[in-house]
């Protein structure tokens, strides 16, 4: 149930010009109706939500502030913008937000002028906000590049490489450290925002600057200490910051983010400041002021759709279990058999189910924070000394870490395990996250095992498989969501490297599937056979090594081999047309099409109208099958597929 709340002052507000005409004494007001109108707008979309709820009050001094979009605003990850969202001209299409054809989950450049830079991964915002604070230097524009970042962000190295270099863009940069875990912060209340205030003043710095001329003239002994004390001195009237002092930001804070007694005057002093850069540290509760009773681990980071009235939440009754459980569970029970067994993940263990495993082997799971490249390399480091790590990393985050995959494991034949969840597409969470491409950046690299499970069944025996590879690394990628409902194996079996499996016996069409798409390559069968086309299905289970000899036997018995992957270009159906190119299997008289991602970063929708679009499902398959084999009868399965993905040879 929706219910649309009161908002008379937001109704006055469509973009941040009509904020600034408010009095100051409004803006609270302004922000609860903000906040009320955010809960009734995921109420019915569902999607991210503590965080937003945690920086209304700053996302309206922000915007009350500064001058934006003059002044640019970014903020890390980009799941809590969505109050930024309603503030810039977006609140008629906010309940449209994670829909297909709607607003964009994260901030997106194309969006709109007030996303400056669009984010779906953490710890990206200070070196984008860097970069446009010396474009501002360098172009003599006076416009400030405003950073908002989690103190969790925080834990990601990019973040100090970039405020390590941040003393050249001087007071054009703004960081604002949203800590919303109290991890940093002491208690915050009125001594601390006042005295945030003063240091934060043109009096203060004005002072501060006399000082550091009159440093400069005493000797270097005398100079060094002399600026210790004044960092020192200051750290402890304002409650912390040597650390950023030494990267070179002058601190402010801490000072409560819900207060905009507190929060506009510090802003304002920042804003006019001569000196910089500057970090802010505010202090927030992430999820504060959501409408449900009980307390919750992850403070609501998202949430399905709910009653706005009950906070009753909508469920949903699983009809299978989780691909992300099943593989929790298998290495669960692998590791009760082989004490070597370790789990790592980087800042996501519900997501990758290793929450269940650290419930049962504490000593056992690390989570590394927002650090992929460390995740990597730390668990080359445990390979290297015989311990048996599985990384669990969603396929887009372990992007992030591909120079450590490539240089500190492969290179090394380290056995690292990779296990790579939301592998293929994820709906709603759009480009960012979609897991399109680690078939094609792992399977190039020379000693990996690459493999796909093409149901949750075929999951237990890569875990048990890539437990039993010890000489080099490997990786086994699956989807997020249920699996297919197949009857699971009390135990899971270690596969033979490089072999697939034929799944279903034909002899004039071939399917080679790699990963989750064998259901819909089964349906596809049924459909083809209904026309009089005789179809093999095949479950291909390697991406590297891939099985040489079914790829023989398949090209020799068949007119036509369909491979289907989802995942981008040069990945499984690039090597298997690689190795029969070499073989001279496409001299002949043989059709090969290979069914895979189109090549274009697609739009958040739901998985299954993205893989129709991506010509994925049944009826693409079909339709690039009987388009490949020169039938003019292919109806509805053409324009379905289109044959967006295929590739002929």
């Amino acid at each position: 149930m929706s219910v649309r709340p009161e908002t008379p002052l937001l109704d006055q507000v469509d973009t941040p010009e009509d904020l600034r005409k408010l009095p100051k004494d409004k803006l609270q007001q302004l922000a609860d109706e903000l906040r009320a109108e955010m809960i009734s707008a995921v109420s019915v979309t569902g999607g991210h939500f503590g965080a937003g709820l945690g920086v209304v009050e700053l996302t309206v001094a922000l915007h009350y502030v500064f001058n934006t979009p003059k002044d640019r605003l970014i903020w890390d990850v980009g799941h809590q913008a969505y109050p930024h969202k309603i503030l810039t001209g977006r609140r008629d299409r906010i309940r449209s937000i994670r829909q297909g054809g709607g607003l964009s989950p994260f901030t997106k450049r194309s969006e709109s002028d007030y996303d400056p830079f669009g984010a779906g991964h953490s710890s990206t915002s200070i070196s984008a906000a860097l970069g446009m604070a010396v474009a501002n230097k360098l172009d003599d524009n006076p416009g400030k590049a405003i950073a908002v970042i989690g103190d969790g962000a925080m834990s990601a190295g990019m973040a100090y490489e970039a405020m390590n270099n941040a003393e050249q863009a001087g007071n054009r940069l703004i960081v604002i450290l949203n800590d919303n875990d109290m991890s940093i912060a002491p208690a915050v209340g009125a001594l601390s925002a006042y005295l945030a205030k003063i240091v934060s003043s043109r009096t203060f710095l004005s002072i501060r600057d006399f000082g550091k001329k009159m440093i400069n003239m005493l000797p270097r002994p005398l100079a060094d200490r002399a600026r210790q004390a004044e960092e020192y001195a200051r750290g402890i009237a304002a409650g912390g910051g040597t650390l950023f002092d030494e990267l070179g930001f002058y601190y402010v804070g801490p000072i409560d983010g819900h207060n905009m007694e507190h929060l506009l005057p510090v802003l304002e002093n920042v804003r006019d400041a001569i000196d910089g850069p500057i970090l802010v540290h505010v202090v927030t509760e992430k999820g504060h002021g959501h409408p449900f009773g009980e307390p919750s681990q992850d403070k609501y980071h998202a949430v399905p759709q709910f009653n706005l009235v009950t906070g009753e939440r909508k469920k949903s009754t699983p009809s299978a279990p989780t691909y992300t459980n099943i593989f929790a569970q298998s290495l669960i029970a692998e590791a009760a058999r082989d004490e070597k067994i370790l789990a790592i993940t980087a800042a996501m263990p519900s997501g990758t189910g290793l929450d269940k495993f650290g419930q049962a082997y504490p000593d056992r799971t690390f989570d590394v924070g927002i650090a992929e490249q460390h995740a990597v390399t730390f668990a080359a480091g445990l390979a290297a000394e015989g311990y048996k790590p599985f990384c669990a990393i969603y396929s887009t985050f372990l992007q992030r870490a591909y120079d450590q995959v490539v240089h500190d494991v492969a290179v090394q034949k380290l056995p690292v395990r990779f296990a790579i969840d939301r592998a293929g597409l994820v709906g709603a969470d759009g480009p960012t996250h979609a897991g399109s491409f680690d078939v094609t950046y792992l399977a190039s690299l020379p000693n990996m095992v690459v493999m796909a499970a093409a149901d949750e069944a075929e999951l237990m025996h890569m875990v048990a498989t890539a437990a039993s590879i010890d000489d080099r690394p490997s990786a086994v990628r699956y989807p997020r969501g249920e699996g297919l409902g197949v009857a699971l194996p009390e135990t899971g079996e270690v596969l033979e490297i490089g072999k697939g499996r034929i799944v279903r016996k034909g002899n004039k069409i071939a399917i080679l599937s790699l990963g989750a798409r064998l259901g819909e390559a089964l349906k596809a069968a049924d459909e083809l056979e209904a026309r009089g086309l005789s179809t093999t299905v095949a479950d291909a289970r390697f991406a590297k090594p891939i099985d040489h000899q079914m790829i023989r036997d398949l090209a020799a018995t068949h007119e036509l081999v369909l491979t289907i992957e989802e995942g981008s270009i040069g990945g499984f159906g690039a090597h298997v047309m690689d190795f029969m190119a070499g073989e001279g299997i496409l001299d002949g008289t043989l059709k090969v099409r290979a069914l895979k991602l189109p090549d274009v970063f697609q739009d958040h929708d739901k998985p299954e109208k993205m893989y129709a679009e991506a010509g994925l499902n049944a009826d693409g398959i079909v339709a690039a099958a009987l388009k490949a084999l020169g039938h003019n009868d292919v109806g509805q399965a053409d324009e379905a597929g289109d044959d967006k993905s295929a590739v002929q040879v």
